[in-house]
């Protein structure tokens, strides 16, 4: 075997750690960009915020313009969530077919509490009712077989006790422990618990891990809707028969150079190195911030043009458009555009949508041209 020593020329493509943060930052939104500035600016002592006078003006006008018509807001809503009280409801009628039943289920769910719970509707001079004690007795059972166990209970003991009976009749210490103790395990009195129900301390705090595994809110109907807020990256508005776009990005605080910390740059010391490291990250968080900027220009503008009638008509009138096509018309990759568009939200005198929304692949009609996957699917 013969060593041979040789050389070889090779071309490697790296991703380096400015490039990596680079990819991160495009797809950051808005608010997800403000965030990583001001943390930048605590790891680095040369990134110094000035916060722009006219913020809070800035927010104002934008409020102010988009809350004086009717189409649409800054900041839209969007509810999510069940109304669990419809649903049961919907449930019980499925299970009950009589009317009398259906408006007695009806009358004790829409009085349940937040937590699942149904008050002393014989004491509660809030809340008349028009059946009787047998009845509404009656009617808790039936809607405790619609719903979890434990709902429609009056109190904390007897729903404990119900999900009990229900679920686990055999542990008869924990409902003797709940029926008759409650007030004393809520006082945390052990040894008088145990004195009075003739068990070690190690079987009580058995019964009690069990009694805390018990859920004391059986059906809880405060989250029914949750509201969220889409803060738009981009807004679109027709002015003078045109429309134009801006990014939402006027509240972003100006990043300086810290010239405190500046003068020692060029000094022969240790200190020197780490704040020319901390000033090429610096310039860095500059160019990559401009340079997402000009790629989410540079897309809006093509979509703007590609999707006319859809700023002027609304999601129906959606042309077919791929991340593709608008890639190579800014002379970018399609991986650019995908991070770029990724996460973002534009606000159109139509609606505020995902920027994504604008993208939809081609259908073939019957007789060779193409539509949206959008416009089919709207039909």
């Amino acid at each position: 075997m013969e060593l041979v020593l040789q050389q070889r020329q090779e071309l490697n493509l790296l991703m380096t750690m400015e490039l990596r943060q680079a990819i991160e930052l495009l797809q950051y939104t808005t608010h997800e960009l403000e965030h990583y500035i001001r943390q930048q600016e605590l790891e680095n002592p040369l990134i110094e915020l000035k916060e722009k006078e006219d913020r809070n003006n800035y927010e104002e006008r934008v409020n102010q313009r988009f809350s004086s018509t009717s189409e649409m807001p800054t900041e839209v809503v969007r509810s999510s969530g069940k109304n669990m009280r419809d649903e049961l409801y919907e449930h019980a009628k499925f299970m009950h077919k009589d009317e009398f039943t259906q408006k007695l289920l009806h009358f004790l769910i829409y009085n349940l509490d937040e937590n699942g719970y149904l008050p002393d509707l014989f004491t509660d001079t809030d809340c008349p009712s028009q059946f009787t004690e047998e009845q509404i007795e009656t009617g808790i059972h039936l809607l405790q077989h619609l719903g979890p166990i434990g709902i429609g209970a009056r109190n904390l003991k007897e729903c404990l006790l119900l999900q009990i009976s229900y679920l686990y009749p055999e542990n008869v210490m924990a409902a003797e422990l709940v029926q008759h103790h409650l007030d004393l395990v809520a006082d945390r009195k052990w040894n008088e618990i145990a004195s009075k129900m003739r068990i070690t301390m190690a079987e009580l705090k058995e019964l009690h891990n069990f009694i805390l595994s018990l859920n004391p809110r059986p059906c809880t109907f405060t989250c029914e809707h949750s509201t969220e807020f889409m803060t738009p990256d981009i807004i679109v508005e027709l002015i003078d028969d045109k429309f134009v776009f801006h990014l939402n990005d006027g509240y972003l605080p100006a990043i300086q150079l810290n010239k405190e910390y500046s003068q020692f740059l060029h000094a022969k010391n240790d200190v020197s190195k780490y704040l020319q490291t901390q000033h090429k990250n610096y310039q860095w968080l500059l160019t990559s911030i401009e340079q997402r900027r000009n790629t989410i220009i540079k897309i809006v503008t093509v979509l703007l043009d590609k999707q006319k009638n859809f700023f002027e008509s609304g999601l129906s009138s959606l042309l077919p458009l791929t991340l593709k096509e608008v890639a190579d018309e800014i002379g970018m990759h399609e991986s650019t555009v995908s991070r770029a568009t990724a996460n973002k939200v534009i606000q159109t005198p139509h609606g505020t949508y995902e920027l994504r929304t604008l993208f939809t692949s081609k259908l073939e009609t019957s007789d060779g041209d193409s539509i949206s996957q959008t416009k089919v699917l709207r039909r």
